[in-house]
């Protein structure tokens, strides 16, 4: 039996328990609802902000793949980068190993997840709205991904884009790219406004 932080902690076989909790150690993993640690540093990255659209936190986003903390105590987060070559994926990384040591964290691993790779579709709703309310059109359904050959439409089907000020679908692209390359430039020929949209992935 050893104390930890003021808390008995009982160890039995690969099981530790502690103040009622149990937490499982199997190799190199924690695992398991009572790590309070673990819970707290999720909590934590969850709320870091993306830093191309700060409106959003990197759970907004969709991006944040896992947070766990292994035997050794290193807090372990996973980052999935919105396309290949995000320049933004360095400053994640460096943006979430700082809120974790602020919050006392020493040991921190951050790692790249490619696999499944993102998609728009893993932004969520809070996100979409949040993305709405800075005058940002959210993307739609993403396309379906399949494998062998891509089939080719000609011409391309037009997409309705709600314009995230008026409402009205009435609106055209004006640049394929934006400020970042997951985003274009629309413009609404209702209110006459322009606009960002993120792009389906």
């Amino acid at each position: 039996m050893v104390t930890a932080r003021g808390d008995t902690v009982t160890a039995r076989g690969d099981s530790v328990t502690a103040g009622g909790d149990s937490v499982t150690v199997r190799g190199d993993s924690v695992t398991g609802l009572a790590s309070a640690d673990a819970r707290r540093a999720r909590r934590i990255a969850e709320e870091v902000p993306d830093p191309e659209l700060p409106m959003l936190t990197l759970a907004d986003l969709g991006v944040l793949r896992g947070v766990e903390i292994i035997a050794d105590g290193t807090v372990v987060a996973g980052l999935t980068p919105t396309y290949s070559g995000c320049p933004a994926m360095a400053e994640m990384r460096a943006d979430v190993a700082a809120r974790l040591r602020e919050a006392g964290f020493e040991r921190i691993e951050i790692r790249t997840v490619l696999d499944p790779p993102w998609t728009s579709d893993w932004i969520t709703a809070e996100g979409r709205r949040k993305l709405a309310e800075h005058g940002i059109a959210p993307p739609g359904a993403a396309p379906r991904r399949t494998t062998g050959p891509v089939p080719l439409e000609l011409p391309a089907t037009r997409r309705s884009v709600a314009c995230p000020r008026c409402g009205s679908v009435d609106t055209e692209e004006t640049s394929r790219f934006a400020a970042t390359s997951c985003k274009a430039l629309w413009r609404c020929r209702s209110c006459l406004e322009p606009f960002e949209y993120v792009k389906e992935i």
